[in-house]
């Protein structure tokens, strides 16, 4: 097959890591700077340019779309959906998840376990906000966050009272979430594949912090998840359209609670941690589910 990463840094872990699992599999696989398409659109002749060439050739694309480039990200992966390539992400599941507050919207209609969150408007009721959620310490997130970026634990009520009118000063939009105490600093990243967890890791906050992401220094270990969270992990994607999906999850006296459900989960940690190789488990699903689309566009074309 010619399969495309769709990644602006071709030296990142999880971008090369792809581009080496797929030619192994004997695939020719190429890394496109999605911002550097251009997209054109005419009557029934939808077309993705590319430094002077037209990408018509591609079975599947894998999208790699940053946080701050969503919009546009979005725009090429749907484009190569009009134009009947497969793709492992695709563009309503993308911007569905990059919406935080939708997400959860969405998470809760499935009936699945989340932190009591508050959404407001600039609401000028911030104490009862903070009692809503279970009193202080709360989290405090903007909307637009990553990585664990955009994050605060307030500790008590004076310092998370100060955080959210700090942030509406500024009219920036966030959610307010109880403070899991059980957890201890530690969250489970689920790797999901198809409708499938191919592995899972618990990421623990390093001390002194209380965000585990890697990316601020927390660390991981391989973890089996039990039935429930399981469960929980496989309904997340599953209920965000996801068929390749990080679903992060707090342990906690009730259950696992959901924090969010990543549409282009690294592979560094995860393989690291469980010497499992994803990257394989994200082609195998690309060849079982792209054969199935050619077979069928064939068909309607005979």
């Amino acid at each position: 097959m010619n399969i495309a990463i769709l990644s602006r840094d071709p030296k990142l872990y999880s971008t090369r890591r792809l581009k080496e699992a797929g030619e192994k599999r004997g695939h020719r696989v190429e890394i496109i700077d999605h911002m550097k398409c251009v997209l054109f659109i005419e009557k029934k002749n939808p077309m993705v340019l590319y430094q002077g060439r037209r990408l018509d050739y591609f079975d599947a694309i894998i999208p790699r779309i940053g946080a701050s480039v969503t919009f546009y990200g979005a725009a090429v992966v749907r484009q190569f959906e009009m134009m009947q390539v497969f793709t492992a992400v695709d563009s309503q599941a993308l911007i569905r998840s990059r919406d935080k507050l939708r997400s959860l919207q969405i998470l809760s209609r499935a009936g699945l376990g989340l932190p009591k969150t508050i959404f407001m408007d600039y609401s000028r009721e911030v104490e009862g906000v903070i009692e809503a959620v279970g009193g202080a310490p709360v989290i405090i997130k903007l909307l637009e966050g990553t990585q664990g970026l955009g994050v605060v634990l307030a500790e008590n009520q004076k310092a998370a009272k100060s955080v959210i009118e700090a942030f509406h000063g500024i009219h920036a939009r966030i959610i307010v979430q109880e403070f899991i105490k059980e957890a201890k600093g530690a969250d489970i990243r689920a790797f999901v594949v198809n409708g499938e967890v191919v592995g899972a890791m618990k990421r623990q906050a390093k001390e002194g912090e209380f965000r585990s992401n890697l990316h601020r220094g927390g660390t991981a270990q391989v973890v089996k998840l039990d039935r429930q969270e399981k469960h929980a992990a496989i309904t997340a994607a599953k209920r965000m359209g996801l068929g390749v999906a990080g679903v992060d999850m707090l342990p906690s006296s009730r259950g696992p609670l959901i924090l969010e459900v990543n549409s282009s989960p690294g592979l560094e940690g995860i393989e690291s941690a469980t010497n499992i190789d994803i990257a394989g488990k994200i082609f195998q699903f690309i060849e079982k589910q792209a054969g199935k689309k050619k077979a069928l566009t064939d068909v309607i074309n005979a």
